[in-house]
């Protein structure tokens, strides 16, 4: 009895306005999910007998091999550079530092236009050789339409994941360990793979697990470089095959590629922890470089920010001077206004959400919070096609059910109100893009800890007024960061918004596909610009923020 009535408190106390919405977010993100997988439930049509037997390994190999070949490059390159700029000095490591993390600005399916004519025969590379320098090569020395193109795609865009992970926690964690190899006489290659690469393997782990899920995610560069991947294969057949039923049954087993993948991370990074030997974290004290190393940092250094930043940037530049005056019209004030509109609105909604969450799992510490936080975070997992997919059915059952009420108000038996609605995609949009929301809180907290709220509580001040009065203050930061990165995402998502966004409601990313997709790859640019400049824009405020925090 007295158990049972230990119980009923407990449950009483949890049982607030800030654990009951984490409740009821966690139990949304999971919905879409639920009805994914249900699919593989029902039976299958005729069209996916034809898929399975000549088309669904294909798709496995080719979904497979982009990520792997992706990840292994982008880990090569992330942490080279993250190693490179926390524990050496060189000319212009500093701005090399900020141009390494401006290739999150450039959506990939964007440089994969860019840089496919930029490189064909009439493109602005060949062209110059043939006219400037009286020179024709062989045509496939520039043959990025493949899957070694695609990689390049990806690995140049997508490095910047693997290096800020990697180059955060080398700076904030390896310096004893460094210095007392630096003090035994080992050499700087023993040094990197003897203590850097084993000691900074969870953080290599987190940032090639969020360049898989960044690959499995992607349908603009898989489409225009004819790479049969899992999101392609679920937009030919619901677009080109009108085979929803196919579609979901896709989408499941894309679904259990990413639960694997999500384990894999999960088991790779679960004993790969340390207690360092001393409280006090000292700033690695880095080594100055002369001569022919210099020389070799700054060229490597080079090539990667132009290959991934300076260069598509600028030849968008160009062709933006060329096509600017023929593309820009009312129209495009109208999709800027739709891309904020729908940024500001969904980020809104999952900061809120975020910060209600992180608050829940801080102040009661349980395996339910836990849960809570997880699934809340799992929305990122989920490619944006498979995600479109679960929400649609969803939003398409509430429709169902309302058609009473929707011919009660007068609109009609079969009335579709939520489905294809603005609603709808904003929806999408927080539960794909909570999770980065969330972490940054979750961070912000961990931060700055339990104390002040604690002595708050025993003054008697609730949870509630505690969080304003004490907390909010302090998180402001890592709010402004957290509002900032998923602001970035939302900006540059491309695959959710073209399968949800309402008829006739263009954003920036789907003109830029529309006019790629029609080979007028210089019209654009100009959009491409203006998402470029609003993740350059969030870049630097991210940058800004991060140098502020630390002081």
């Amino acid at each position: 009895m007295r158990r049972t009535s230990t119980w009923r408190r407990q449950l009483g106390q949890r049982c607030n306005g800030w654990y009951v919405i984490s409740g009821i977010g966690a139990l949304a993100a999971l919905l879409p999910s639920l009805y994914i997988l249900a699919g593989l439930l029902e039976k299958p049509n005729e069209n996916w007998a034809h898929i399975r037997e000549y088309m669904l390994l294909d798709y496995a190999k080719e979904s497979l091999l982009l990520m792997g070949g992706t990840v292994i490059f982008t880990v090569l390159i992330g942490v080279t550079l993250a190693w490179l700029t926390t524990a050496y000095d060189f000319p212009f490591r500093r701005l090399f530092s900020f141009l390494f993390v401006l290739p999150l600005a450039i959506p990939p399916y964007i440089a994969a236009y860019t840089y496919a004519s930029m490189l064909s025969y009439t493109g602005s590379v060949q062209t110059f050789l043939r006219n400037t320098l009286g020179m024709t090569v062989n045509q496939s020395y520039f043959d990025i339409m493949s899957m070694k193109g695609a990689i390049f795609i990806f690995t140049m865009f997508l490095y910047p994941y693997v290096y800020l992970i990697t180059k955060s926690f080398l700076e904030r964690n390896s310096a004893v360990f460094i210095e007392n190899a630096r003090l035994l006489g080992q050499r700087p290659l023993a040094i990197f793979f003897k203590v850097v690469l084993p000691l900074s393997q969870g953080a290599i782990v987190g940032g090639a697990s969020l360049v898989a899920f960044e690959v499995l995610n992607d349908y603009g560069v898989s489409k225009h470089y004819g790479i049969q991947t899992f999101t392609v294969a679920i937009f030919k057949t619901w677009f080109g095959m009108y085979d929803v039923d196919s579609a979901i049954r896709l989408s499941a087993m894309l679904m259990t590629v990413i639960i694997g993948v999500f384990v894999l991370e999960r088991l790779l990074r679960r004993r790969k922890r340390y207690n360092g030997s001393t409280k006090r974290t000292l700033p690695l004290q880095r080594r100055r470089l002369q001569g022919a190393p210099a020389l070799l940092a700054v060229v490597f250094s080079l090539a990667v920010a132009m290959l991934s930043f300076l260069i598509p940037v600028a030849q968008l530049i160009v062709w933006a001077t060329w096509t600017f005056e023929a593309v820009w019209d009312e129209r495009f004030a109208d999709m800027i206004r739709n891309t904020l509109t729908m940024a500001f609105g969904a980020v809104s909604i999952l900061m809120v959400l975020a910060v209600i969450a992180a608050n829940a799992n801080r102040t009661w510490r349980s395996n339910a919070t836990l849960v809570m936080s997880k699934l809340l975070s799992m929305g990122y997992s989920i490619p944006g096609a498979v995600l479109s997919i679960g929400v649609l059915a969803v939003f398409l059952s509430i429709d169902e059910r309302l058609a009473s009420l929707y011919e009660a108000m007068g609109l009609g038996a079969n009335k579709l109100v939520l489905s294809m609605s603005l609603a709808m995609l904003i929806v999408a949009l927080v539960i794909r893009f909570l999770a980065v929301g969330f972490n940054a809180v979750d961070a912000g907290f961990d931060k700055i800890g339990t104390r002040y709220s604690e002595a708050s509580r025993m003054l008697g001040y609730g949870v509630t007024r505690t969080f304003f009065k004490v907390d909010l203050p302090m998180l402001k930061g890592a709010v402004m960061t957290g509002f900032i990165l998923a602001f970035l995402e939302v900006v540059k998502e491309l695959p959710l918004t073209l399968l949800l966004r309402p008829f006739n409601f263009d954003t920036l990313a789907t003109k830029a596909y529309q006019y790629a997709s029609d080979e007028m790859i210089h019209e654009a640019s100009t959009p491409s610009l203006i998402i470029i400049g609003f993740g350059i824009i969030s870049v630097c405020l991210y940058q800004w923020l991060g140098r502020r925090e630390s002081v």
